[in-house]
């Protein structure tokens, strides 16, 4: 019986968590012929970062292409790209300590985002050529109704530290975005959009790891794979993916439907 690649994977991360104290490189590589459009990941991510109306980490795209009668559906999901040249850095006036490209320690290479040092001025979010940050406006999905329930005002552990969902109370009006589950990460956690995919169409792990099956897949698919380029008005554009040529480097790779 074939093993599911969700135990190979955490298997994988918990054997590199151990081996490695620097030197990380995270990918995901989405597999679009897989996703079958049920959104699993998305609610999946709400639900483990308790987001709000308005800030969606993990969306899925609903996209046609081709002519009439010749028609093909593809859904594509769209994470925080943790580009290498992340656009959304500079633009922050708070340089350096509201939101940054990590370094070091378990979440190298993933973009960060300090609450606490956010000033909420939102340059970031039409820099980012993917459109994935957005700004807390501190509402509930529950707000016009009777009461709002205690799931939605429970705190949250994004960045390893609680953040209470309550009125002027961090992360409201900062912006948020996807960081690979990294509170999850550091325990040896593969992230939520991973975990809940029912079509396992995501692979997730240490690129430099060359005993992981993600870099196995990566190896497998390198002449096809594709990065996203931009999304503009919600449309995700795709091109072929080449080191060191792309202005973004992204650290998410799509193999095509």
């Amino acid at each position: 019986m074939t093993e599911d690649i969700l135990i190979t994977m955490r298997r994988d991360l918990e054997r590199v968590l151990k081996q490695k104290k620097e030197g990380f490189h995270w990918v995901m590589i989405i597999d679009l012929r897989k996703c079958v459009g049920c959104h699993a990941c998305t609610v999946g991510c709400m639900a483990e970062n308790v987001l709000p109306p308005g800030i969606m980490y993990r969306p899925v795209f609903d996209q046609t292409n081709g002519t009439y009668p010749k028609l093909k559906r593809v859904f594509i999901p769209r994470p925080c790209q943790q580009c290498d040249n992340p656009p959304c850095v500079p633009v922050c006036p708070v340089k350096g300590k509201a939101t940054w490209k990590e370094k070091k320690g378990i979440g190298e290479g993933i973009v960060m985002i300090n609450y606490n040092e956010c000033i909420g001025c939102g340059k970031c979010v039409p820099a980012c050529p993917y459109k994935v940050r957005a700004l807390d406006l501190g509402e509930f999905h529950s707000q016009n109704a009777p009461f709002i329930p205690e799931y939605e005002k429970r705190p949250n552990f994004e960045y390893l530290r609680p953040w209470p969902r309550t009125k002027d109370e961090d992360p409201i009006g900062k912006a948020r975005k996807c960081h690979f589950c990294y509170h999850r990460l550091v325990q040896g956690m593969l992230p939520m959009c991973v975990t809940t995919c029912i079509g396992r169409a995501n692979y997730f792990g240490d690129l430099k790891d060359k005993e992981s099956l993600v870099y196995k897949i990566y190896e497998e698919n390198k002449n096809k794979l594709m990065t996203m380029i931009k999304v503009p008005d919600a449309t995700p554009i795709y091109g072929k993916a080449e080191f060191g040529k792309s202005p973004t480097k992204p650290r998410v790779f799509y193999i095509p439907a």
